[in-house]
């Protein structure tokens, strides 16, 4: 450890695939970075991970969240704990490349106007991919005001180095990304009632709010090994991301914004999506999609919202967050 150096907090969490984060510790480990401190927070697994990870990381920081508490929930639970004064999130079935940490904290050290930071991400290089690297984030757009969605850029393409440039985008991707301490302390920490989904957007548009800049280092790199091919949606899936794309538009957009926004879910959004499941026979999303609807007309006021989230948090405590 080298105090002369800033001191990163890794943190990053676990819910039932202990293998995939021995194999991050095991990147970790091969970091050229010297001052670090790594948190795992167990999101409340089937079997316990801490044995193992104790006796084969020992310098790991092991925290139990008591419940699944979602990725914001999870997450937060070790910035309570962590002394960094950078914080690293990274997903547990990533890998960090040896130089990414130094690259990373380049760009924040660089202005102290940027509040965030992300690498380029790309799909782990296996069969999927033909063993070739595949992009899965090079920036975004930003959240179109009428569809709450947004574009990401170089998703999908082959990675041959055509992004080097180190510069802004709207959002940072919650896969990896790192924040100072001191933006943390002035914006907040992630909002819990997005329990999944739209949690890193919310969180940069706070940070933007509070007069902060959102970057992406592309000659950093850390490797996700997210599926390249996306699944079939799960209730739940839906349930989230249409909660929370209306959640997110409600906590950050007003006005003529705002109302336009509910024109286009009300007159085409709702209908689409409910004559869409409908046509497929697929009830449990025609219930869910509604379930999302009904529980954000429900939420009145934003002050509620926590409230009634960490409601439907302790009910859909058992979801696997296999991915973000």
């Amino acid at each position: 450890m080298d105090s002369h150096k800033p001191l990163v907090s890794i943190i990053t969490l676990n819910f039932n695939q202990l293998e995939l984060t021995c194999a991050l510790l095991d990147s970790i480990n091969k970091v050229s970075y010297p001052n670090l401190e790594v948190f795992v927070v167990d999101n409340a697994s089937k079997t316990d991970p801490f044995p193992h990870i104790r006796a084969s990381y020992p310098n790991v920081h092991c925290l139990q969240s008591g419940a699944n508490l979602g990725f914001a929930g999870g997450n937060n639970v070790a910035v309570r704990q962590c002394k960094g004064d950078y914080l690293f999130f990274v997903n547990n079935d990533a890998e960090i490349t040896e130089d990414c940490i130094e690259k990373l904290l380049a760009v924040l050290q660089s202005d102290p106007k940027i509040g965030i930071v992300s690498p380029l991400l790309c799909y782990y290089p296996s069969e999927e991919t033909n063993h070739k690297t595949i992009i899965q984030y090079a920036g975004t757009s930003e959240v179109h005001p009428l569809t709450a969605r947004n574009k990401t850029f170089g998703a999908g393409q082959e990675w041959n180095g055509q992004y080097t440039q180190i510069q802004e985008t709207a959002y940072a991707h919650g896969a990896a990304m790192m924040v100072p301490r001191e933006v943390i302390e002035k914006v907040g920490m992630m909002e819990e009632s997005f329990f999944l989904y739209y949690e890193e957007l919310d969180w940069c548009a706070s940070i933007k709010k509070a007069g902060y800049k959102i970057y992406i280092e592309p000659n950093a790199l850390v490797y996700h090994k997210e599926s390249v091919t996306v699944g079939k949606a799960n209730p739940l899936k839906t349930y989230y991301q249409n909660r929370n794309r209306i959640l997110f538009m409600r906590r950050h957009h007003g006005g003529l914004s705002l109302f336009i926004f509910y024109l286009f879910l009300l007159f085409f959004t709702i209908p689409k999506n409910t004559l869409k499941f409908l046509i497929q026979g697929d009830f449990a999303h025609v219930k869910a999609f509604w379930r999302a609807i009904l529980w954000n007309i429900g939420s009145k006021d934003i002050a509620q919202v926590t409230k009634n989230a960490l409601v439907a948090t302790q009910k859909n405590s058992q979801f696997n967050l296999e991915s973000h």
